[in-house]
């Protein structure tokens, strides 16, 4: 039985960039979030996937931040507009938290990941205390290994997952070598 005042808050916080803001998902980027994960776009994340499952999807981002306490932002332009899910992702059967990025179609070639996964990895460092920290990359997924490669992370290892396959990991620059 639920008491009155008994409740979980999930804090999600705001990164601003130079051109963006990564904030808390929002039921208003349903549409844009659905038409990415239904799309050929979402073949680098295992998709494209159904129509129907989207807005449970769009649910666990902010679950991630409760139960991990960090996961992914929408990043949105400056009047709000949802460009893509950058930020954190730590799922069963992955070696450790990682960097994400997805942008949808009508943001891509603006920047829009790099600048994101560039913020995300600063506040790992800087907000979280983080040492490290890699991103897992499907070995076909042509624009994201150069993203990781653009970014400075050098490739690690490759690694079986149970469900997506064979992955890679690419390591980011560490705190020290980005001052």
């Amino acid at each position: 039985m639920m008491h009155a005042g008994d409740h979980t808050l999930v804090q999600i916080p705001t990164v601003r960039t130079e051109r963006f803001v990564l904030r808390a998902p929002r039921r208003s980027d349903l549409d844009a979030y659905t038409a990415f994960r239904t799309s050929d776009r979402a073949k680098g994340i295992g998709g494209p996937f159904p129509a129907f499952d989207t807005h449970a999807k769009l649910c666990s981002l902010v679950g991630h931040w409760l139960i991990e306490g960090f996961g992914r932002w929408i990043v949105a332009d400056k009047d709000d507009a949802p460009l893509g899910v950058v930020g954190f992702y730590y799922p069963d059967g992955w070696p450790e938290p990682e960097i994400a990025w997805s942008v949808f179609e009508h943001a891509e070639g603006q920047g829009v990941a790099y600048e994101a996964a560039v913020a995300t990895r600063a506040y790992a460092y800087d907000v979280l205390n983080w040492k490290t920290v890699m991103s897992c990359i499907s070995p076909d997924n042509s624009r994201s290994l150069a993203l990781a490669r653009r970014m400075g992370a050098v490739f690690e290892r490759s690694f079986t997952h149970s469900v997506e396959g064979e992955l890679q990991i690419w390591r980011h620059l560490p705190p020290e070598a980005l001052t």
